[in-house]
């Protein structure tokens, strides 16, 4: 980490040095193709299926049940897609809600380009989707039900459990979007009823472009990517065997320090949000204020162009975001923001700041400082 004040680990989080470190480790000792039967190439595949044990054992999962990918975006669509296109036999209907991420959101629009009906749910002020809207959308027609774990955007904790538990009662496939909890959270199969779980290293201190796709046994999932038999056929190409083990080990750095971990980010988020508050009466909170992802602050400025102050409070090193960071150089307003009521205008004055195992309390003052100053020197000069 440099010297800068980074506020944005909901885009990204930095590797660990020991995931770094064993990432190289088997780039240098495992190098050989996971599908040869050589010893060098059972080697890649001991410490391939070896990542595999550990990930699904921390998520509760049968290893043969957890699948690599190559991040949270491509899980999200083998799930949706995939879920979809093998059990159009039973029926032709989704539901989600308008505020998921756009890796589902696109997927169900797609989806509906080859002739399937998705119905998508509208969540409350602070971002809550009512279980029982989703047990009035379902219909003997409903294949699949997907609803993220936490969002994205406003942290804003689902009731996963109690929609899964309504989709399994009608019959419906259950998917949850667990990108953003995972690693802070804790995710497992048990817990959450899901039939389908997405993740992303990344977002939990390991690499970037692997992710996980869990699929419960039984469940019927078609494939995304068509090849070799990698994977049980579940997912061709030659397995990127240094991100596995690299995703594999972060996770497990993240629960055995989550509890320590999470007391302290939401301390410092509580700090940063009861800051911002006092010191900018104007400001106003965005999704629950407890409920919520426990290191998530999103804000809006009413009169202030949160694009520019992005870009001031960059300017002063401080590095935050206007929300998902895959909508990046987008014009158009966080759907999100729109979900909950918000106009385009109030919506464009939003700012989301993400708090890490690694930031200070004097990181989150100085924020605060910056923050209050920018925002009154806006305000004089007209937003």
């Amino acid at each position: 980490m440099n010297d800068r004040i980074y506020l944005d680990h909901a885009a990204t989080s930095p590797i660990f040095p020991e995931v770094l470190e064993t990432m190289t480790r088997v780039y240098r000792e495992c190098w050989g193709n996971p599908a040869s039967i050589h010893g060098t190439g059972r080697e890649a595949q001991k410490a391939c299926e070896s990542a595999r044990r550990t990930l699904a054992a921390l998520i509760g999962a049968e290893p043969k049940d957890v699948f690599f990918t190559s991040g949270g975006s491509e899980s999200d669509n083998h799930a949706i897609k995939g879920c979809a296109l093998a059990n159009r036999d039973r029926g032709n209907h989704i539901i989600t809600t308008f505020i998921e991420h756009h890796a589902v959101l696109r997927a169900c629009g797609y989806l509906e380009k080859l002739g399937f009906d998705v119905t998508y749910l509208p969540v409350d002020r602070e971002g809550f989707v009512r279980p029982e809207d989703v047990e009035k959308a379902i219909t003997d027609r409903t294949i699949l039900v997907s609803v993220m774990m936490a969002n994205n955007e406003i942290g804003t904790l689902e009731p996963i459990r109690r929609i899964a538990e309504i989709s399994h009662r009608h019959g419906a496939i259950f998917h949850t979007d667990a990108v953003q909890a995972a690693g802070i959270l804790p995710v497992s199969v048990a817990d959450t009823g899901a039939d389908l779980i997405s993740l992303s290293a990344h977002k939990f201190h390991g690499p970037r472009g692997v992710g996980a796709l869990y699929i419960r046994q039984g469940t019927r999932v078609d494939s995304l990517i068509h090849g070799g038999d990698q994977q049980r056929r579940r997912r061709a190409g030659t397995e990127n065997v240094a991100a596995a083990a690299g995703m594999a080990q972060a996770l497990a750095l993240c629960t055995e320090r989550m509890e320590e971990d999470r007391r302290r980010i939401t301390a410092l988020r509580d700090r940063l949000i009861d800051g911002i508050l006092s010191h900018i009466p104007e400001a106003r909170l965005n999704g629950p204020r407890f409920q919520r992802l426990p290191g998530n602050c999103h804000f809006s400025f009413p009169g202030i162009a949160g694009e520019a102050l992005l870009l001031r409070l960059d300017l002063a090193g401080i590095a935050a975001s206007g929300g998902s960071a895959c909508t990046s150089g987008s014009v158009e307003p966080s759907h999100v923001l729109m979900a909950i009521g918000q106009t385009e205008r109030e919506a464009a004055s939003g700012i989301r700041l993400t708090v890490g195992r690694d930031n200070t309390e004097s990181e989150i003052d100085e924020t605060v400082e910056t923050l209050a100053s920018l925002t009154a020197d806006m305000r004089q000069r007209g937003g």
